[in-house]
């Protein structure tokens, strides 16, 4: 382990370890939040009893559809805006406003076309999504070096090859960003549509926790969503690390 990840870990540690004390010395009340500890056990309980394994699937299978929609359509949504200047110029303003839009707002018009099932929370989560990967793929094919280009014409490499051999490595970076946000949008538009669009997953049964006053599962469940999320990104973080080392050689 690194300098680095090891201070994250004793960060978290010490965190957890501050939060277990408050609420087991009622520095912070059990009305408000539960130890660590009690969230643990009871989504230790949780999944040895088999529980929720349907509002489990129900969302994970929401957050990789929106967000294979997004990275694709995002990709090549940005490829198609970054040849066309005319169309990027008038874009620019509604991309850098984009996430001032409540989408939440629509939810109503959703249901009405899509119905009460998978489909209006994948919408809602692809348009969280789409916008961050379309924002980088710009992003990364704006700061690919001119020489780069001028090396795939000495050799003559036809538009397929300097795409896939210098213009995507190149743009790796910023198409690796996209995908991270890309990523965590799609949970954020899932979760929260679940809240209010849904009838099952992990985001309906916090609320029906939560409106139960079920605070052990409501807690535990988020415990769950939070951990699921951080493992997801430092794979795709550690993944990101080998590649540039491997480009870079170092």
């Amino acid at each position: 382990m690194t300098r680095a990840g090891a201070w994250r870990l004793g960060l978290l540690a010490g965190f957890a370890l501050a939060l277990e004390l408050a609420t087991r010395t009622g520095a912070i009340s059990h009305t408000i939040l539960i130890p660590p500890s009690a969230m643990l056990a009871r989504l230790a309980g949780i999944v040895a009893e088999g529980q929720l394994v349907d509002d489990i699937a129900f969302t994970l299978l929401s957050v990789l559809t929106a967000f294979a929609l997004a990275v694709s359509t995002g990709f090549l949504a940005g490829i198609g805006i970054h040849a066309l200047p005319r169309l990027r110029r008038a874009l620019d303003p509604f991309f850098a406003t984009y996430y001032a839009v409540p989408f939440f707002v629509f939810y109503p018009v959703m249901i009405a076309i899509f119905g009460l099932s998978k489909l209006p929370v994948i919408a809602i989560a692809y348009l969280f999504a789409v916008v961050a990967m379309i924002v980088n793929t710009l992003n990364g094919l704006d700061r690919i070096p001119r020489v780069l280009a001028k090396v795939a014409r000495v050799h003559r490499l036809s538009w397929a090859d300097a795409a896939w051999n210098v213009k995507l490595p190149a743009a790796a970076p910023n198409l690796f960003t996209g995908i991270k946000l890309a990523i965590a949008y799609a949970f954020i538009g899932t979760i929260a549509s679940e809240f209010i669009m849904a009838t099952s997953g992990l985001g309906y049964s916090i609320a029906y926790a939560y409106n139960n006053f079920d605070n052990r599962t409501m807690y535990a469940l988020m415990l769950f969503v939070v951990a699921l999320v951080g493992a997801i990104n430092l794979g795709l973080y550690e993944w990101e690390k080998r590649l540039m080392k491997r480009r870079t050689g170092r």
